[in-house]
């Protein structure tokens, strides 16, 4: 299965970002089968239990339930900060239309609330600028964000060449794929990670460009991460990671049952 959002949102204002709300950012964060957040090939499940009757029914509680997982810039370390804007336009949804150039619309029916955020590791110490964004997206339940998370595979495979808006483009895009139990997840219900190049307006060599996306019962976390010259790879990477740890972390929290 693979995912679709990321507040993830299509554009958020002067920031062009593909897959949902923030979604679409076609991360280049390695497949699931060599960056997963937990360490080690360990067979024990970190994956608790879904307390169903903690799923939100209603946009409301699906909101607050989005600022109990949506993270700010101290989940990366002391050198991300936020971009402005911070956070995507409410009730928009990116979509990816038939000629691969992402759109925005409003919400589809299945899903109940959606929020990027920006982040940026701003320029110096000899390397450009680093942009990262973060999204949540909550579904009315599983089988929905599983659906989610099948498009966004899908979309990999309809449009390996990508384009954000004009002048900025995604290329050459991969994308993998791994169930709870498969290839060392033991930490998500489904994990997606899609990888590529960036082409920007300022000219230049391409970047490497991350996506990485997890779900938990009806919610999918997902970070991407556009690098930049003179920023190494392994540190994007790591970033993707921990943000995205952070906030899978927080969804358990949030409507795991109890243990015991």
């Amino acid at each position: 299965m693979v995912m679709a959002g990321c507040t993830v949102g299509g554009t958020a204002e002067g920031e062009a970002t593909s897959r949902a709300p923030a979604a679409s950012a076609a991360s280049s964060a390695p497949p699931a089968t060599t960056a997963a957040p937990s360490p080690g090939a360990s067979a024990v499940s970190l994956v608790p239990e879904l307390d169903e009757s903690k799923q939100p029914k209603t946009a409301a509680e699906a909101r607050a339930l989005l600022d109990r997982i949506v993270i700010v810039e101290d989940a990366f370390g002391p050198d991300v900060v936020r971009r402005t804007p911070f956070e995507s336009r409410p009730g928009r949804w990116p979509v990816l239309d038939e000629k691969c150039v992402w759109q925005t619309s409003d919400l589809p029916q299945d899903v109940l609330a959606t929020n990027t955020r920006y982040f940026e590791v701003p320029a110096g110490n000899g390397h450009g600028r680093v942009r990262i964004n973060a999204t949540v997206t909550v579904h009315h339940n599983r089988a929905e964000s599983g659906w989610e998370t099948a498009r966004a595979m899908e979309e990999v495979v309809r449009c390996p060449d990508q384009k954000l808006r004009e002048g900025e483009d995604l290329k050459g895009l991969l994308g993998t794929a791994n169930h709870q139990g498969e290839q060392m997840n033991n930490w998500s219900e489904d994990a997606f990670s899609e990888f590529g190049t960036y082409v920007g307006p300022q000219g230049g060599e391409p970047q490497r460009y991350f996506w990485y996306q997890a779900q938990f019962g009806p919610v999918t976390v997902a970070i991407a991460g556009k690098g930049a010259e003179g920023f190494k790879q392994e540190t994007l990477t790591q970033l993707v990671v921990q943000g995205n740890s952070r906030m899978i972390a927080q969804a358990k929290q949030a409507l795991g049952k109890a243990a015991g």
